[in-house]
């Protein structure tokens, strides 16, 4: 596997998509810290802008490398490896590539900016690890969803409108719900219903430690009650990881039952 892991990681690397995407995160970065010129408030727009942008480009990237390496995953089939093997290193190839373009891209200008004396080091930090998170998550449903489906139109469509219901259409029926049930304590409600998205739950995570839940009103006030606490941290990072588990079952058990 970690043959292959390189093999993928550094086939990325070398890619030109690689170093757009690492660039626009540079660039990103840079064109923050000059219009704000206060590290905090950079974090803060950036925040707004990655929590949506990370998974989009993580399920758009892991199905396009799935798709346009199909002829090469045959011919590994064909030896004498496990396939487990053969799809865990690509993915793991894929959101690592991804990943490490993220917190060069971003790291670079904050780094340069004085982030290491700021006091905003701890949530820049935070920033990065629940996009890591949401990096690893939908690279691994991207990759199911290409597994499951041969068809590239099929698998690009599906991937897309997973992205679409968890980033835009979960937070309106999320919305809808609260106001049609505001009647009743919705207070467990809405904290299940916040773990069963990464997306918002690591919107709400670093919206908590930026400090501006008020924001939310009373729902933040739940919120801050439970993730604001050390225990409620542990939790949602506890929960993160099994979002990030969860694809990788369901590579490996797509791959074992699927028939090349």
């Amino acid at each position: 596997m970690l043959k292959i892991l390189k093999y993928s990681f550094y086939d990325l690397i070398r890619s030109r998509w690689s170093y757009v995407y690492f660039l626009f995160y540079l660039s990103l970065g840079f064109v923050l810290l000059f219009l704000n010129n206060d590290v905090s408030k950079a974090v803060i727009t950036l925040m707004n802008v990655i929590i949506v942008l990370i998974p989009l480009i993580g399920t758009i990237f892991g199905v396009m490398y799935y798709y346009n390496s199909r002829e090469f995953t045959e011919l590994l089939l064909a030896q004498p490896i496990k396939r487990s093997s053969i799809f865990m290193g690509q993915y793991f190839g894929v959101a690592g590539s991804l990943t490490l373009s993220l917190v060069l891209g971003l790291g670079i200008p904050f780094l340069l900016y004085g982030l290491l004396r700021s006091n905003a080091i701890f949530d820049f930090t935070l920033l990065l690890v629940t996009g890591a998170f949401l990096t690893f998550i939908f690279v691994g449903l991207s990759f199911v969803i290409a597994i499951s489906n041969e068809n590239k139109i099929k698998g690009f469509g599906y991937a897309v409108l997973l992205w679409l219901f968890l980033a835009v259409v979960y937070d309106g029926l999320f919305l809808m719900s609260l106001i049609m049930f505001e009647e009743y304590p919705l207070d467990t409600f809405s904290l299940v219903a916040t773990a069963l998205n990464p997306i918002d739950l690591s919107r709400i995570l670093i919206l908590l430690k930026l400090d501006i839940s008020a924001l939310l009103g009373y729902t933040g006030a739940i919120f801050k009650s439970f993730f604001g606490t050390n225990i409620g941290f542990l939790v949602s990072m506890a929960i993160l990881l099994v979002w990030t588990i969860l694809p990788i079952l369901g590579i490996r058990y797509k791959t074992k039952r699927k028939d090349f």
